[in-house]
């Protein structure tokens, strides 16, 4: 869960984003917007699609996925590229992709419910990819770089 108790309230990367993204969102009439500008999550999750797609963070930064559609998802690392160093993630706190993907198929395990959130906090420096199993023919994927 997002660290809602810092002393200046901006302190986290969703604390910022929560006090200027909607002014800054909101001001380019007719564009895109993503769905996390709320900064009450990172990435949203749409029908087929992570929103956004990718999103950059520093090393120690935690991302929080929320389920803002009607179908069932997961977020699952790519667990052969991840970098080096770093370990799997997945919702539904599986060890390892095969696992994650074996669960899914057996009885929905990761399964993140409409309205339902999933965070986890990335701490190696590096470019990680994910998917949403059910969805991931459909091309919903998604990258989350890490900064040092």
């Amino acid at each position: 869960m997002p660290d809602e108790g810092s002393s200046s309230g901006l302190r986290t990367r969703r604390g910022f984003l929560a006090a200027v993204g909607a002014a800054t969102t909101t001001s380019l009439a007719g564009c895109a917007t993503s769905l996390a500008s709320d900064g009450d999550f990172d990435v949203g999750m749409t029908a087929v699609a992570f929103d956004p797609p990718t999103v950059t963070i520093e090393v120690g930064d935690e991302v929080v996925w929320r389920n803002t559609s009607s179908r069932g998802h997961t977020v699952t690392a790519y667990e052969s590229v991840l970098p080096d160093g770093a370990d799997f993630f997945a919702s539904g706190g599986f060890e390892d992709e095969e696992t994650a993907r074996t669960a899914y198929s057996n009885s929905l395990g990761g399964l993140i419910d409409s309205g339902d959130e999933y965070a986890y906090t990335f701490d190696v420096p590096g470019e990680y990819e994910y998917l949403c199993i059910p969805h991931e023919q459909a091309g919903m994927v998604g990258t989350v770089v890490v900064e040092e």
